[in-house]
């Protein structure tokens, strides 16, 4: 078949040659990003939206993610003077005021102190799974988008080409390339379409995932230094 659409077009071109049209662009030509999302089909409809959605998740995340990773450098060095000059209510305050999740699991810690060690642990990290899910949230939606997309758009390649070859099936012996256009135009725009997306997302995914670790990372040092500090005095 692709044979006979080569040699039909090149038919087409010399035809065009001949009546002084060649240099003129054909009827029905995609001029536009909007005219070539419709000749995708139904299926681009599915595939836009998921665009959307990850452009979304994308920038709602990495606003949030960006905020959370904004700690003050000298926050524990402060927190730690207020803790051992007995101004507790000035270390909450302080941690209020940051209001991160580092700040937050910090102030956690502070309400658990003079409880036993192992207390003051389990409360933070119970906090900090808590602060992580937060951030994460929306990450599996936009994955799936990352793999979901593609696989639309290779659907549509196979019911553009299904639809090619019906029509060419029906036509019998008025084989031309107009009329199998309709069904090659969906076929290859909904593959464009779903990759495009989908590598999208997908480093999209990774960015956001990259920050978040940089953020726990953050918290873990953090609350390490948190738990040092409290161990000081049993030294």
């Amino acid at each position: 078949m692709l044979n006979f659409i080569i040699l039909q077009a090149s038919q087409n071109l010399a035809a065009g040659v001949k009546t002084g049209t060649a240099t003129a662009q054909p009827e029905g030509i995609v001029t536009g990003f909007f005219d070539m999302a419709i000749k995708g089909g139904p299926l681009m409809i599915p595939i836009v939206l998921l665009s959307f959605i990850a452009v979304f998740i994308f920038f709602d995340r990495y606003i949030a993610i960006r905020k959370a990773g904004k700690v003050d450098p000298r926050l524990m060095d402060r927190i730690k003077e207020y803790i051992l000059d007995g101004k507790i209510e000035s270390a909450f305050a302080l941690c209020r005021t940051e209001n991160t999740p580092t700040s937050r699991m910090i102030e956690k810690g502070i309400s658990r102190i003079g409880r036993p060690m192992a207390d003051v642990t389990t409360a933070i990290e119970n906090l900090g799974n808590l602060e992580v899910s937060k951030l994460e949230k929306g990450l599996p939606v936009l994955a799936s988008v990352a793999g979901g997309a593609p696989m639309l758009g290779f659907l549509g390649t196979v019911t553009g080409m299904i639809s090619a070859f019906y029509d060419m099936a029906n036509a019998g012996n008025n084989i031309n390339i107009t009329l199998l256009s309709s069904g090659i135009y969906q076929a290859m725009v909904t593959t464009v379409a779903g990759l495009i997306v989908g590598i999208v997302a997908y480093f999209a995914y990774n960015i956001l995932v990259t920050n978040v670790e940089k953020v726990v990372f953050n918290m873990e040092a953090a609350t390490s230094e948190f738990m040092d500090m409290l161990n000081e005095p049993a030294k």
